[in-house]
């Protein structure tokens, strides 16, 4: 569990925030079971995903790389919200200021909010899901969006102009979405408090949020089972893992 002298301090934090925002990565959903990105199994691990993540590999190879994400997608359906996502969707429920950002696209927070309202969630309690989102489609021509579906016999193409589908993330080399990316600095920049959970927050854009947070004056409490580059900048840190953490802090 974690420090108790860390968390009474971090809940104070979070009681006092006027407005709050949440960055997570993939430590969150650890304990949901969800595998790091390299750790495919079985014939993928033949293979290297900066090979078969890129816009190239998709032009050069459509078939290898559906295959793998529909291999990912397959195992990601499998896993469920943990304690960590459910808190957090629940916070967001009763406070809805600023909001919740994700670099993961296993779908889990989206799902928790779901579950958690009973239904349909205000956009406060939905993610900004700044690398995309797996199970979802995006039209290689058009940008359609739409809902992901098991892989056929056929590549699957876009209804509305016949264009290559693709699974709605980011591949090595792309630029985050531009509009993601906006809102996600805007909400930054509002809060007065950045929860930074389950991520070391080196890689930029998105290691920048919590700065913008603590730039415009407000602090940022850091959740993790190890420190990291964030830690001396964080007010606090309570080390543990975010099932354990979470619930103790939010509610």
């Amino acid at each position: 569990m974690p420090g108790a002298a860390a968390l009474q301090e971090a809940r104070s934090l979070v009681r006092d925030a006027r407005r709050v925002v949440a960055l997570t990565g993939a430590g969150i959903s650890a304990e949901s079971g969800v595998p790091t990105f390299r750790d495919a199994g079985g014939l993928w691990r033949t293979y290297r995903p900066e090979e078969l993540a890129t816009p190239e590999a998709l032009a050069r190879d459509p078939h290898t790389v559906w295959e793998w994400y529909d291999h990912r997608r397959g195992f990601l359906a499998t896993c469920e919200p943990n304690p960590a996502h459910r808190a957090l969707a629940r916070f967001f429920l009763r406070r809805g200021t600023a909001g919740l950002i994700t670099q993961n696209v296993d779908g889990l927070h989206t799902r928790a909010a779901h579950e958690e309202a009973g239904g349909g969630p205000p956009d406060a309690a939905l993610p900004v899901e700044l690398h995309g989102m797996i199970a979802r489609d995006r039209c290689n021509v058009c940008g359609e969006r739409t809902p992901g579906e098991p892989l056929g016999d056929r590549l699957p193409r876009c209804a509305l102009c016949g264009g290559l589908r693709r699974p709605d993330v980011v591949l090595f080399g792309e630029q985050l979405d531009a509009a993601s990316l906006a809102s996600a600095q805007s909400m930054a920049a509002r809060a007065d408090l950045c929860l930074v959970i389950g991520t070391s927050a080196e890689v930029y854009p998105a290691a920048a949020i919590p700065w913008t947070t603590l730039h415009s004056g407000g602090h940022i409490i850091e959740v993790n089972t190890q420190p990291t580059s964030l830690t001396r900048a964080a007010s606090t840190a309570v080390h543990g893992k975010a099932g354990e953490v979470l619930p103790a802090l939010l509610e």
